[in-house]
């Protein structure tokens, strides 16, 4: 690095954050920003980046930039003063969703701006594209006409406004760059540069598009420079410019091919293909950096055989460790599912809360993954409410929500799990029987593909005659349950979105999560876990409670016992028809052979009086559970809700 560029990252303003450090360009200006000071922090979304190993895990952040509360969270946390926002979706041919595109370029800029302007900040470099020029792309300067040709370029375009306004109208310190054709270490590999330089070390070359297609390379380490000094110069001059980034050098394909096999001693004959080039191509795609130059006081440095040259040999060592077809969002080892909700149902559990959130945000940080915990206070009698609120002041990630009375575990789930808005949820007691750590692999097996991981309790601590009657309900839930519910399964769980959604499409009033959870299907794993004793106070469980809720999972899941009803019905109905031909029988051959006295008729009466009762009994409990659907009472009803140290009430409170 050179001892220039080391004075001008010292200069900067800190802390700095890299917003997209996971991504080729973020990853290159997080590591130049590394090597010089320690108040550098990036972002991931990923969880985990190829282009971020051998980094310092405590300066690396994972930020969902469409979860305006994951935003919120890394700003409190890190304050940075200068920001270099590398994120960006819809650069690659096969990212084509484009209300992401839009969404992530765009509409979220809005967001990041909005919130930084009510905060203190010297710099805000925004990586822009020079697609944002489209079809008028032959060496155009700042002011040309735009006319993007792709949904890219269309949201790129939207966002050099936005910075416009920001910069120009608000007044705040940011700047957008129109980075051209960036190559060098990190790319990634389904990248032209990337495939020549791997081609190239076995002696091949890779197929081109049109020759006469034209780009305009310009080295990482060269934009690198260029972010840095538009940090360090920035001022009134520069606030809500666009500025092209790029050597001005027009580089036909035909000439790439040519000057890659001088350099690297190729023999092959260069092979090129118009229909392999992208639909958005141009012949003609290079810059006019005189702006650069003049505010910025920047330049390129790196010829194209010097840039390809490192280049190539930064590729042969770096594939000494790694396979190539894997570093690629194209390739199907590419993580997804980032980002959890925490939904804790809280009842007399102060105490516990503080120790939940210090451990949830622990396993959550080591796995790396976007989060976000929702305290669900059941209405506790005791301090629940103001320990959620304290958290949550110090910590946006965290969100309480209580309900106007106690309406039960169940229904607090439910109601958490209303307003998650991650990829998955994990459901826990809010008394530490539920160990957050065991949630590292649930993780790993939703990764793995899994759409519901649930806690199979192998053993609990507690007393032994307890431990036998939950056994023994497992087991008779089992067998009389019309579907599948797996034992010793409670409500300890991880469900991705989709199965969330469909869990909250059932509407039972009294809702037995573990059988919903199983009724909804798709694809089930459990993992084994110890039950550890409540951590403070007892619990609130007993006898009375407990048959409660068997009865509920057993008649909310099985008709079974109505079934037993009509058979027995049918049994008796035979059984007295044959003991009334029978007494006939033995009546017209011996008359004084009939038994005598009521015992016999006193005990069947009896016995058929009993199991009446047993009959309307259960009948009852299916009736009663048809009457307390047809109230359409509401699940829970939110008195308010918690965030950022502030109790509101819930605009939404029934549901």
């Amino acid at each position: 690095m050179r001892p220039e560029l080391i004075k001008k990252i010292k200069s900067l303003k800190g802390p700095i954050s890299v917003l997209g450090a996971s991504g080729f360009l973020g990853a290159n200006i997080f590591r130049s920003l590394i090597q010089v000071r320690d108040d550098v922090f990036g972002t991931s979304f990923s969880g985990e980046s190829w282009r971020l190993e051998s980094m310092p895990k405590q300066n690396i952040a994972h930020l969902n930039m469409l979860n305006p509360l994951s935003l919120d969270a890394f700003l409190t946390r890190f304050e940075p003063r200068t920001i270099f926002d590398c994120s960006s979706f819809g650069a690659y041919s096969f990212e084509q969703d484009w209300e992401r595109i839009h969404a992530t370029n765009y509409s979220t800029l809005i967001r990041v701006l909005e919130t930084l302007s009510k905060r203190e900040l010297s710099a805000y470099i925004h990586s822009g594209s020079s697609s944002e020029y489209g079809r008028n792309s032959k060496g155009p300067d700042e002011i040309a006409v735009l006319l993007p040709n792709s949904h890219y370029a269309v949201s790129k375009a939207a966002a050099g406004l936005v910075v416009s306004y920001f910069g120009k109208t608000a007044g705040m310190p940011v700047v957008n760059l129109r980075l051209y054709s960036i190559y060098g270490p990190y790319e990634d590999s389904s990248r032209l540069i990337p495939v020549l330089c791997e081609k190239s070390l076995r002696g091949d070359l890779p197929e081109f598009a049109g020759r006469k297609i034209s780009r305009d390379f310009i080295h990482v380490d060269d934009v690198v420079e260029a972010f840095v000094d538009a940090a360090s110069r920035m001022g009134e001059g520069i606030r809500g410019e666009s500025i092209n980034i790029g050597t001005g050098r027009k580089t036909s394909l035909e000439t790439l091919a040519q000057t890659a096999c001088n350099i690297f001693d190729i023999a092959k004959e260069p092979k090129f293909n118009s229909e392999v080039g992208r639909p958005w191509d141009v012949e003609d795609w290079f810059a006019n950096p005189t702006i650069a130059i003049n505010l910025l006081g920047w330049k390129s440095r790196i010829d194209l055989e010097e840039g390809l040259l490192s280049t190539r040999e930064w590729w042969r060592g770096f594939l000494e460790g790694h396979e190539f077809a894997r570093l690629t969002k194209k390739s199907k080892n590419a993580k997804s599912k980032n980002s959890i909700s925490a939904v804790v149902a809280c009842y007399r559990d102060e105490q516990s809360i503080p120790i939940m959130y210090n451990r949830l945000g622990s396993i959550f940080q080591k796995i790396g993954v976007d989060y976000e915990i929702i305290f669900v206070n059941d209405c506790s009698p005791d301090n629940s409410e103001d320990v959620i609120c304290q958290i949550s002041s110090y910590d946006p990630r965290v969100i309480g929500i209580t309900h106007s009375r106690s309406f039960g575990s169940q229904a607090a789930f439910r109601s958490g799990m209303g307003i998650a808005r991650k990829e998955a949820c994990v459901l826990l007691d809010g008394d530490l029987q539920d160990p957050p750590e065991i949630i590292e692999e649930f993780f790993a097996e939703w990764r793995a593909g899994a759409d519901v991981v649930y806690g199979r309790r192998i053993k609990r601590e507690m007393p032994f005659w307890s431990e036998i009657f939950y056994r023994a309900f497992y087991k008779a839930l089992a067998l009389l349950s019309e579907i599948p519910i797996p034992r010793d399964a409670g409500d300890f769980s991880l469900l991705d979105e989709r199965a969330v959604y469909w869990v909250l499409k059932c509407k039972e009033r009294e809702s037995f999560l573990r059988g919903l959870r199983a009724y909804v299907g798709f694809r089930q794993v459990g993992v084994d876990y110890i039950r550890p004793k409540r951590l403070f106070g007892v619990s609130t469980n007993n006898w009375i409670k407990n048959i409660g809720w068997a009865k509920k999972g057993i008649f909310a899941f099985s008709r079974l016992p109505l079934h037993m009803l009509t058979a027995f019905g049918l049994l008796s109905m035979i059984g007295t028809v044959l003991l009334a031909l029978t007494s006939v029988v033995i009546r017209m051959a011996s008359p004084y052979s009939v038994p005598k006295g009521i015992t016999f008729i006193s005990l069947l009466v009896m016995f058929f009086g009993s199991t009446t009762i047993l009959c309307i009994g259960l009948l009852g409990e299916y009736i009663g559970k048809i009457y307390e659907e047809t109230k359409a009472r509401p699940l829970f009803i939110r008195k308010s809700l918690i965030a950022r140290g502030n109790i509101k009430p819930a605009e939404d409170r029934i549901q």
